[in-house]
């Protein structure tokens, strides 16, 4: 019985996780193999390249993809939550003491969080942009159309996300299912025809194609790696999906799917090298060949979908965690709390994709960009996971040093391979990952500098409420945001000595942003009574979460303090931030910081505070 109830459950989480979780592993086969042979640097379509290929493809699928992402990666969740900066929120908290180590893995962490936003860019590109090229195996007059096409079907994309996608994500799942079945029996088909394909499953084709000429070899590294895009992504949405599901769909359904259908591809390329040109879509039937155009274009707009909602993702955990500004983010299901959209993410998206789907006009153009991003994500997250393998599994080193020694050399050769191509396109997603990281760390050094600068001249709160005796009191709360509860808010001190009153009773509250990307409601509220009056109430978040202040002042009443919005103000203290004589970062970084603070959401509307209930007072303060 127990059993029985459950299945429906495990069922939708399975349909789910096939649905968004492989959008971008199960669109790989448009133009991975593609991409090795007849991309910009081409290798001859002979049989000993093909099943060398296909060999090395499939044991770097079971390395990378299914050992250290589905097997190892999953397993280093962050309170269910997975991706790069959930894993760098677990390795912080395992490298406190040592601030060296600290701080190189944060950033790391923070570089491999940019290069996965410059990921995100490139997916919808090339994702959609692969399959609206099927056209030109239907006619060739066709072939005008595929950038319009493409363009259309990506603007409606990214003009719909302020919908949300809790109302067609049940439909996603179906569509997945529909997808990989067709990958494996058009496989399979092919396969029946050159069983001798199957040859490649042996390593030591792997390691002859790899050994004989090196040249070749590394220079199809850089399209080998295309059918690995998407592990990243699949250990950075654990969180949505658990990892059972995950793991369930992948080893039952997607990994036979797309293995079956890369090595139908080879197949077809022992019978026939000319199809090169679209191996894909000449594996299906000439009746099928529209169908499966019209489906690819589907399934590519579910691709981008996630790669859109993991952008999402990443600007929220930033700003949360204290990399980014205060930014607008509205939560598009009721139900979903994963599910967000950020207007300014989703236009920034937006403006990229077109620029990319116009600069390089083809997938196999933009797969040489794809790979730099791709590879250098993985190569961080293996050192990241080396940091939990030793320091939190307590793994014994003659175990951990060699599998990490396998997977960090095997990340370091397809980076090396994908780097000779930066000046080809690989540029852009470095380009991205420097510029963003660069915006990541500033805001991240400003915000400390300005709070030091901040308790540097704050006055103890403790000697402000010994002082304050005689200071006459007016009826109603107010509430001082503060980013500490030991100093006295600037906004307290100014209201004193302008308004020369204080309130009847008066709250320092603070927000406090946790390592874990969750708080439960019981660890919500910690309320101090610091005497006459005063109360210092924090208030916790995980970086997954976004603060609503009234609602937390709301569960204060379990806990002896009842708060009445309607006769409560908040002040608030906005900062105007010069340079100072001592500056703690170079010039260019303060101007960025000041304008990064000048753009920043205003507090009030970002907590979900009342506009008519707020009182914001200017300070100056030099970092």
């Amino acid at each position: 019985m127990s059993s029985t109830s459950n299945n429906p459950k495990m069922s939708t989480l399975l349909l789910g996780s096939l649905g968004v979780v492989f959008g971008d592993l199960g669109t790989s086969p448009l133009y991975a193999l593609h991409t090795t042979f007849a991309g910009p640097h081409p290798i001859p379509v002979v049989a000993d390249n093909i099943l060398g290929v296909l060999s090395v493809m499939f044991w770097t699928i079971m390395l990378l993809v299914s050992l250290k992402y589905v097997i190892i990666c999953m397993r280093a969740d962050n309170h269910g939550e997975g991706g790069p900066l959930a894993l760098l929120s677990l390795v912080n908290n395992l490298t406190f003491q040592n601030k060296k180590l600290k701080w190189c893995l944060t950033a790391l962490g923070v570089f491999a969080a940019a290069l996965f936003y410059g990921d995100c860019m490139i997916t919808p590109a090339i994702s959609v942009l692969s399959a609206i090229e099927g056209l030109d195996l239907v006619s060739y007059k066709l072939q005008g159309y595929i950038l319009p096409i493409t363009l259309v079907i990506l603007t409606g994309l990214f003009f719909i996300q302020k919908r949300g996608t809790s109302t067609v994500g049940i439909l996603f799942g179906p569509f997945m299912v529909l997808w990989f079945i067709c990958l494996a029996v058009f496989g399979v088909i092919s396969i029946a025809r050159s069983p001798e394909i199957l040859w490649a499953l042996n390593p030591g084709y792997a390691i002859h194609f790899l050994s004989k000429d090196w040249g070749v070899s590394f220079v199809a590294l850089g399209g080998i790696v295309l059918a690995i895009t998407g592990g990243e992504a699949l250990y950075a949405d654990m969180g949505h999906f658990g990892k059972f599901p995950i793991r369930l769909g992948w080893f039952t359904f997607v990994l036979p799917a797309l293995i079956l259908n890369y090595f139908g591809q080879g197949a077809l390329l022992l019978q026939n090298p000319k199809a090169i040109e679209n191996p894909f879509f000449l594996l299906a039937p000439s009746w099928a060949l529209i169908p499966m155009v019209l489906l690819a274009t589907r399934v590519t707009v579910i691709a981008s979908q996630a790669g859109i909602s993991g952008a999402f993702s990443i600007a929220s955990q930033s700003v949360q965690m204290g990399y980014l500004p205060r930014m607008e983010i509205f939560h598009t299901s009721g139900k979903a709390r994963g599910q967000i959209y950020v207007p300014f993410t989703n236009w920034s998206l937006y403006l990229a994709v077109i620029f990319l789907v116009f600069f390089f006009k083809s997938s196999a153009n933009l797969a040489v960009a794809y790979g730099v991003a791709v590879t250098g994500t993985m190569t961080i997250s293996t050192l990241m996971i080396a940091v939990v393998m030793v320091k939190l599994w307590r793994w014994h080193l003659s175990i951990a040093l060699p599998l990490i020694a396998i997977l960090f050399t095997v990340d370091v050769i397809y980076f090396s391979a994908n780097a000779v191509k930066i000046l080809q396109g690989g540029w852009f997603p470095l380009l991205i990952a420097i510029i963003s990281c660069t915006v990541l760390m500033t805001w991240k050094k400003g915000r400390e500098l300005l709070f030091a600068e901040i308790d540097r001249k704050s006055v103890s709160m403790r000697s402000f409420i010994d002082g304050v005796n005689d200071a006459p009191r007016v009826e109603g709360t107010a509430v001082f945001l503060t980013p500490s509860s030991e100093g006295t808010p600037s906004a307290l001190l100014h209201n004193l000595k302008h308004n020369h009153v204080l309130h009847e009773r008066n709250i320092l509250l603070t927000v406090v942003v946790e390592d874990s990307p969750y708080v439960t409601k019981e660890n919500r509220i910690l309320i101090e009574n610091l005497g006459k009056e005063f109360y210092s109430i924090s208030v916790f978040y995980g970086y997954m979460e976004t603060p609503d202040i009234p609602f937390a002042l709301e569960i204060c009443s379990p806990q002896g303090l009842s708060i009445d919005l309607m006769s409560t103000s908040f002040f608030i203290s906005r900062a105007l931030i010069i340079s100072g004589s001592n500056p703690g970062m170079a010039k260019w970084r303060e101007r960025l910081f000041r304008v990064l603070s000048r753009n920043a959401m205003n507090a009030a509307d970002y907590y979900k505070i009342p506009v008519n209930r707020v009182v914001e007072m200017g300070t100056k303060i030099e970092i």
